[in-house]
């Protein structure tokens, strides 16, 4: 499995063909982590205070069956979801999709007003409840979205390189690029 894994590795990155990286994307193989990118305000961008942890941000698209059918390229794990969705343009290419082919994308309330696109779950709101109704639409849109979730699941726990991660951030991308294709070669199915 790991020689399969390294191949993995080298024909997705290496070819050129996943997320725009060439053969120059090699250079950053070396760099210590976590990597000194403070942001803004001066914090360390790769730090994530959620989860109290270095790491990254990788956004995963699923089937409505929850098989991963994309990964991105890892950003760092400060950024918040809808940052992350943005820098990649999924909100524009969700939101054009959704305008076409009448079919929402239905995310968590880490995207809440992010893109008009996308369906969540209502939010409660601050000294007052929800109604019937809105709970309902809670519990329809929680229960699809939970099979959806099937897809980060099945490449964490498949894949245990991707659950603790202390490497350079290209790494991250590259095992991540790699993980969806040996799960696509495993499984003999792609969308």
């Amino acid at each position: 499995m790991w020689k399969y894994w390294r191949c993995a590795i080298r024909s997705r990155c290496w070819s050129g063909n996943w997320a725009g990286t060439g053969r120059g994307s090699g250079r950053a193989i070396g760099r210590s982590w976590p990597p000194a990118a403070p942001g803004p305000n001066g914090a360390d961008l790769w730090w994530s205070g959620k989860h109290r942890h270095h790491g990254g941000n990788v956004q995963v698209i699923s089937t409505p069956d929850g098989w991963p059918i994309w990964v991105s390229p890892v950003r760092p794990g400060r950024e918040h979801d809808t940052t992350c969705a943005r820098h990649h343009g999924l909100t524009e290419a969700l939101n054009r999709f959704a305008a076409q082919l009448n079919i929402l994308t239905l995310v968590d309330l880490g995207y809440e007003n992010a893109s008009d696109g996308f369906r969540h779950p209502v939010k409660k709101p601050a000294g007052g409840q929800l109604t019937e109704a809105q709970q309902t639409f809670n519990k329809v849109v929680r229960g699809v979205h939970g099979v959806c979730e099937r897809a980060n699941s099945l490449l964490k726990t498949t894949f245990k390189a991707l659950r603790r991660v202390s490497l350079d951030p290209s790494r991250i991308t590259r095992i991540a690029a790699a993980a969806l294709v040996l799960l696509e070669l495993e499984y003999d199915r792609t969308i």
